[in-house]
């Protein structure tokens, strides 16, 4: 079955950390690209970091940079995002999306910037709460 699960959401303090993964099964994701995307209550989904299929650098949302960070484990199947220094803005549900792109290649600064990029596949997301 081809799926995309997210784990590692959980409450943290504001300026802790967690490491949210997107394991995907059903497919070799090291082949697709991948993006991570959140949504607050009351607001639109927002992309927050997305890594291609081919050499590149990721993109980050404005507002992360220098905090988050995607990254592959091909060996688990699997994407990451750390998060660290973590703010109450940054609450809200995370989720993974994955498309096996082609061509043309579309920069990651659009698969993340444009609400009408279309992704093949979503996961049902891993909830992130940031309170003292």
């Amino acid at each position: 079955q081809v799926q995309l699960v997210e784990s590692g959401g959980d409450l943290v303090q504001p300026g802790g950390s967690l490491r949210l993964s997107c394991a995907a099964s059903g497919f070799t994701l090291d082949s697709y690209n991948v993006g991570w995307f959140r949504q607050a209550p009351g607001k639109e989904r927002e992309g927050v970091s997305c890594i291609s299929n081919r050499a590149g650098t990721p993109t980050y949302a404005d507002s992360v940079k220098g905090r988050f960070t995607i990254s592959r484990d091909n060996a688990k199947n699997t994407v990451y995002l750390q998060m660290n220094n973590l703010k109450p803005e940054d609450a809200g549900v995370y989720y993974c999306a994955a498309d096996r792109g082609g061509w043309p290649v579309i920069s990651v600064q659009v698969m993340c910037g444009s609400p009408q990029y279309d992704f093949d596949y979503w996961g049902q997301g891993t909830q992130v709460a940031v309170s003292s």
